[in-house]
């Protein structure tokens, strides 16, 4: 086998431990390139049989019109279940406080919304697409990541994964993350999606677009997410994304790339990661992401 099948076969093999521990798993999906190939790999593990979990996602309301149309096509060609939930009924109902400001981001407040989707339908393990090679949080946590009844990860509780063991026993009212491609990286993924064949939004491509540039970085003006401010500056620019989150702290990168070829010889070519190039809400503090998966995120 070569490496793209290894780690195919890992991933697989992940995905049918969480179907065999777990009686009501789900599988996170934004329709993001890490989403959408966790979809295609379950369909390799479970098919011609429907998925063992529904697929879930968690919309902030500032999410890119072009990934929510993928989602829902994607979903509906599958004749998979989706269940959507909206960060914007738990502000409501919750009474939260919405962020305001020059950077304001709803995207913490996905936190609320996921620990009460779980609850809601009584979720014992979440599959999601985080990545090691990410950010430096995601580095040190385990593919079986334990989660207590607050949907809180201690970095110091977690369990040993030697020879591909999982260990998914939970106590009544904690849960499990689970990411089946933690030991891929960004180029690895983009290599399968070439050998695979992929479909994806068009936004993870080069295309022109209208941007606002704010403190060095290029943030898109879709939904009027983002107010202009006098230092702002309206361009256009021919970009693609790295990562499709949030509108409200995902930056753009200047790229020709409209290709896969071209995105993977432009993957090769970087040294930084997409959330550290891209993700705003990633560079608030050195320990944002792990303050928010104590926090019960992702």
């Amino acid at each position: 086998m070569d490496y793209l099948d290894q780690l195919e076969s890992e991933a697989i093999h992940i995905m049918r431990e969480v179907a065999g521990q777990f009686e009501r798993p789900a599988l996170l999906f934004s329709g993001g390139k890490d989403s959408i190939t966790l979809v295609h790999l379950a369909r390799k593990a479970f098919r011609p049989g429907k998925f063992p979990f529904p697929l879930v996602h968690i919309d902030t309301g500032h999410n890119f019109q072009e990934a929510l149309d993928f989602r829902d096509w994607l979903a509906d060609s599958l004749g998979e279940r989706l269940i959507v939930r909206y960060v914007e009924d738990t502000i409501r109902t919750r009474k939260l406080k919405e962020p305001t400001g020059r950077n304001a981001t709803r995207n913490g407040l996905q936190t609320f919304t996921l620990l009460d989707t779980i609850e809601e339908f009584e979720f014992d393990a979440c599959i999601g697409g985080a990545r090691r090679d990410e950010e430096k949080a995601r580095a040190k946590e385990r593919v079986f990541s334990v989660r207590d009844e607050f949907g809180s990860w201690d970095p110091k509780r977690q369990r040993p994964e030697l020879w591909n063991l999982y260990n998914g026993r939970i106590h009544k009212g904690e849960n499990v993350r689970v990411f089946p491609i933690s030991n891929w990286t960004e180029l690895d993924v983009w290599n399968y999606i070439r050998r695979e064949n992929i479909a994806l939004p068009s936004l993870y491509f080069a295309h022109d677009r209208e941007l606002l540039l704010r403190d060095g970085k290029l943030m898109a003006t879709a939904g009027n997410v983002i107010q202009q401010e006098a230092d702002d500056e309206r361009v256009t620019r021919r970009v693609r994304f790295r990562t499709v989150g949030d509108i409200s702290c995902t930056a753009a990168s200047e790229s020709d790339a409209d290709s896969l070829d071209e995105v993977i010889a432009e993957i090769q070519a970087t040294r930084v990661s997409e959330r550290g190039e891209t993700r705003m809400d990633d560079q608030l503090s050195e320990a944002a992401m792990e303050d928010r998966k104590k926090g019960g995120y992702f």
